[in-house]
């Protein structure tokens, strides 16, 4: 991808946290703010080894809480199990969107001075981890 789209601006946390991740990643308004990371390393396990990961910036974020992450294209274990709570789909961008249907709980309720897109992508890496430990 030659170009990023930077079609809103991110704090200028979030913008340091992806700059230092190291992958291609855009702003995009499809209906709604969106960031996509492209090139997104997923696990050994799935049928991709990278996806393009989109999270939603909610209304009101960062004291509202970013949710879920939406996957191109769709991941498939490769033993056959089913993931759970995916099957929904999301159109972004022209493509279809795998919905990873994923919540914090409170255990680990968003802390809105704390948390951030940072701490939200460790918690997906985790969410596609975790999957192989059922």
């Amino acid at each position: 991808m030659n170009t990023q789209r930077r079609q809103f601006d991110l704090l200028p946390d979030d913008q340091k946290f992806l700059d230092e991740l190291g992958l291609p990643w855009e702003t995009i308004v499809d209906g709604s703010p969106w960031v996509l990371i492209h090139d997104f390393p997923t696990h050994d396990g799935y049928t991709h080894a990278t996806v393009t990961a989109a999270i939603r910036i909610e209304t009101g974020y960062p004291a509202a809480a970013l949710d879920m992450v939406y996957l191109y294209p769709a991941l498939a274990r490769k033993d056959r199990q089913t993931i759970g709570a995916t099957q929904a789909m999301q159109a972004l961008d022209g493509r279809q969107f795998q919905r990873w249907s994923r919540h914090r709980t409170g255990a680990n309720p968003w802390k809105a001075n704390f948390d951030n897109i940072g701490t939200h992508i460790c918690l997906v890496e985790d969410w596609l981890a975790r999957e192989f430990e059922k």
